[in-house]
């Protein structure tokens, strides 16, 4: 072979712009380096079944791409039910509806079961705990926690008549004014009409409501039992505009303070300290479920109050009275009127339910420190 054709051929062997030794060292330097070269590397790499990790190791080719991965629903859960679990109440189990109060160590308590258990404490005379970590709880212990209250209300909560998810900020409007499946009552209802349903059914109801066309007579005999009610609280209103022409009207603040009977088995009880309305000198007593042995065992929980004259009078002193709650207190108490006529003889009324709605106001009475409420006495002039 000449000498010229030796030069020909590594000129072909060598690509262009290799170092003078000539032994290709630059273009497969370059494939190596970043650059164009190196897509055509890691194609041939990948062409042949051979992939490399991070560390520079070979991988399996089987093996899924290390990415992480979004866990299914029903392996983590929705992240609302796990909210539920974290931000439920100790007590109860459930979400609060209203305010949210904590303990020292911070386990949370819906305000139904923090003022239960203020009012199971009191009647057993003991100190309340957190049900969680058995920590001192109190009024002035424990704090409301705000932060919990506004994420409890974001939080979704099912519609009870649609089943459908709505804000627990919004829930309330929904139920009332939205929902298409609310329970609602017929426009009749005033003339008799008993029907409720939902809300998207009563414009054909109304329709073919057959009260409208009812005779006067047979809705004459319905206005009437419902009148009787209206009667009943237009009578209670007419005797509390006619008692306050009184001449000798009295009124002051009471404060039920709890104490223990000197029995075996104690009970609770209140009683105020001694006042004076009317210029007569009187004491106010309370019990709880007319002292029933363990009022703490029944869920329905009542208070019962009686009038005591302190004073000797000369001549018979006829009264009537009425308790309303304090101005600083949110416990709901419907206005009744009681009579009694005083004597030394006959100083003391009989117990009076006191006339709260129900045994949730009942509970807030009894968690409270005492029991502060208005007295209103009425002298009735022969």
């Amino acid at each position: 072979m000449s000498s010229m054709e030796e030069r020909m051929e590594l000129g072909v062997a060598a690509a262009p712009g290799s170092s003078s030794s000539g032994l290709g060292v630059g273009p497969v330097g370059g494939a190596l380096d970043a650059g164009p070269g190196s897509a055509g590397l890691a194609g041939i790499q990948e062409e042949s079944g051979v992939r490399r990790d991070g560390s520079g190791s070979e991988a399996d080719p089987d093996a899924p791409p290390k990415k992480r991965v979004r866990q299914q629903e029903g392996e983590a859960g929705k992240l609302e039910e796990r909210l539920y679990s974290v931000l439920c109440c100790t007590v109860c189990l459930d979400l609060p509806k209203a305010s949210v109060y904590q303990c020292t160590n911070g386990h949370l308590m819906c305000a139904g079961c923090f003022i239960h258990l203020l009012a199971d404490a009191r009647l057993k005379e003991e100190q309340a705990t957190c049900p969680n970590c058995r920590c001192e709880i109190s009024k002035s212990l424990c704090c409301r926690n705000l932060a919990v209250e506004k994420a409890v209300s974001e939080l979704p909560s099912e519609c009870s008549y649609c089943l459908k998810q709505f804000p627990r900020s919004s829930l309330d409007r929904h139920q009332t004014e939205e929902c298409q499946d609310r329970v609602t009552q017929c426009k009749y209802k005033r003339i008799g009409c008993p029907w409720q349903g939902p809300f998207h059914e009563l414009s054909a109801h109304e329709a073919e409501c057959s009260h409208p066309s009812k005779t006067g007579m047979e809705l004459m005999g319905i206005l009437d039992e419902m009148d009787q009610s209206h009667r009943r609280e237009l009578q209670l209103y007419n005797s509390i505009f006619s008692l306050l022409c009184f001449e000798k009207i009295g009124f002051t603040e009471v404060q039920f303070r709890p104490y223990r009977t000197d029995d075996f088995i104690t009970r609770l009880y209140y009683e105020t300290p001694r006042f004076t309305v009317l210029n007569q000198t009187w004491v106010l007593k309370a019990r709880i479920n007319d002292s029933e042995r363990n009022p703490n065992l029944s869920c329905k929980r009542t208070l019962s109050f009686q009038l005591i004259l302190k004073s000797k009078v000369n001549s018979a002193l006829e009264c009537s009275f009425l308790l309303l709650k304090g101005p600083y207190d949110d416990v709901k108490i419907k206005p009744v009127i009681q009579h009694h006529v005083f004597s030394n003889d006959t100083n003391e009324t009989e117990y009076a339910l006191l006339p709260i709605n129900d045994s949730v106001e009942c509970n807030k009475l009894l968690a409270a420190k005492n029991i502060n409420l208005r007295l209103f006495i009425f002298q009735i002039q022969k």
